[in-house]
């Protein structure tokens, strides 16, 4: 099992001098790659072997200049690149994508590319990594290698990858490692549906008697910030306008939702830990965000809440504590009426006209509120239970039979009053030191 750690790097101008210019050759290497993959696929019709640019490109002076299994690794991701669209071409060839793939297009002259080293290549002393450089940088400038800090919580034995990355000015180092696997007691009848949303980011019901609700509104804060912020910013210049200050806004911002990913998955995660939950099923709907249409200021809104991203960190951190993640589309799971057992079919647009259901929820109408409130969802017998509630629980009755699971105990209580945690309040460092140590003592 490996993990990933990513270190924002503090480099000194000399350092940072060297990180620019091996970036900047690794871009320049990848354009040379697409270019020649690019006209064999166009006036051949055949695809780039996986060794054929290395052996194209050996001699070129991009190629040279880097360490020589770095710029492998990189001509065999063009490759690959290609090998993937062509699967994908394939897979709309068959109707199963609804937009035609095109081959991989050039990246932007002069821009910074990604540059992995393997372990072999590197060497730690004195608590910092020896990053090699290539033969025609020693003869250039009479350098053959710079150093960054070693992580103190990294074993350099567990090691297995190094990549630099330069993202909107500034560089990352990321760790690849080996990490130990967990073996966890879990029970596969325990699960735990997940409604996602905007205000309430991630609504989730088990069938354990227990809800909770991960807030979304700091998220929709932020994101108003920078969108405040670069209007501003772009306020009389031209169309494409790009400048320091952007990037640095624009960093600022992606750090703040890579944080916020991480710290509602994990919390998460260590809660089906903590209760044994074997199996997560989230509600996920195809094209769900370039598809919406709810108004031009809740489209923006919705589309820049990076849930997509959180869906697969919450699939990648399942897998690694042996929890079965299953993906399920969610057509009519707010409109049905989970207490009155209704109906749950596919959408269809050709019969969806057809098919009634018991309950009402809540919803705007002419500037005013139903009386029973945004959120708010009513049964027939007249029971208000949570409306997002209600579609978690409906995400479970969607796969309940293929799964085998025994929903008795989602009741009127569990989709009532949900337990709400706040992203920054309780998502903190300690209260996720008090989930992992609940994860180890399960564990235990």
């Amino acid at each position: 099992m490996y993990g990933c750690q990513q270190v924002l790097l503090h480099p000194n101008n000399e350092i940072k001098a060297v990180l620019e210019f091996i970036c900047q050759q690794a871009n320049s290497l990848i354009n040379c790659g697409i270019y020649y993959a690019r006209q064999l696929y166009f006036k051949a019709q055949k695809l780039i072997g996986k060794y054929d640019l290395e052996a194209k490109y050996k001699s070129n002076k991009h190629f040279k200049v880097l360490y020589s299994q770095s710029a492998q690794q990189i001509l065999r991701s063009v490759a690959e690149s290609f090998e993937s669209f062509k699967k994908l071409k394939a897979a709309f060839n068959r109707g199963e994508l609804a937009d035609k793939p095109r081959p991989p297009s050039y990246r932007k002259s002069g821009g910074l590319a990604l540059v992995t080293y393997p372990k072999q290549a590197l060497r730690v002393k004195n608590n910092s990594i020896r990053i090699p450089l290539g033969k025609q940088v020693k003869c250039w400038f009479g350098i053959d290698s710079f150093t960054i800090p070693m992580p103190s919580n990294l074993e350099f034995a567990n090691l297995r990858e190094l990549r630099i990355l330069p993202r909107n000015g500034y560089f990352y180092a990321e760790f690849v490692y080996q990490r130990e696997s967990i073996k966890i007691d879990l029970d596969r009848n325990k699960v735990l549906g997940i409604d996602p949303g905007l205000n309430n980011w991630l609504t989730c019901v088990s069938n354990i008697g227990k809800s909770f609700i991960i807030d979304g509104h700091k998220l929709k804060t932020q994101n108003q910030w920078y969108n405040k912020r670069v209007g501003k910013l772009k306020k009389g210049k031209p169309q494409g306008f790009w400048s320091e200050e952007l990037a640095v806004v624009t960093e600022k911002r992606n750090r703040q939702m890579r944080d916020n990913i991480n710290k509602a998955a994990r919390f998460l995660v260590n809660w089906c830990l903590k209760h044994r939950v074997g199996t997560i099923v989230f509600g996920w709907n195809q094209r769900n965000k370039d598809g919406i249409e709810i108004g031009k200021k809740k489209n923006q809104e919705f589309v820049q809440v990076p849930t997509a991203k959180l869906k697969e960190r919450i699939k990648q951190l399942s897998e690694q504590s042996g929890i079965e993640f299953v993906e399920t589309e969610e057509s009519y799971t707010s409109k049905s009426s989970f207490l009155d057992n209704d109906i749950l079919p596919t959408y269809d647009a050709k019969l969806q006209e057809q098919y009634q259901f018991s309950g009402k929820r809540g919803q705007r109408k002419k500037g005013k509120l139903h009386n029973l409130g945004r959120g708010g969802y009513q049964t027939t017998s007249g029971i208000r239970i949570d409306s997002d509630c209600n579609g978690a629980a409906n995400i479970l009755k969607k796969v309940a039979i293929q799964l085998g699971l025994n929903l008795a105990e989602i009741g009127r209580a569990v989709l009532i009053l949900p337990q709400r945690y706040d992203v920054f309040l309780h998502l903190s460092k300690s209260y996720r030191k008090q989930c992992e140590a609940a994860r180890f003592q399960t564990a235990a």
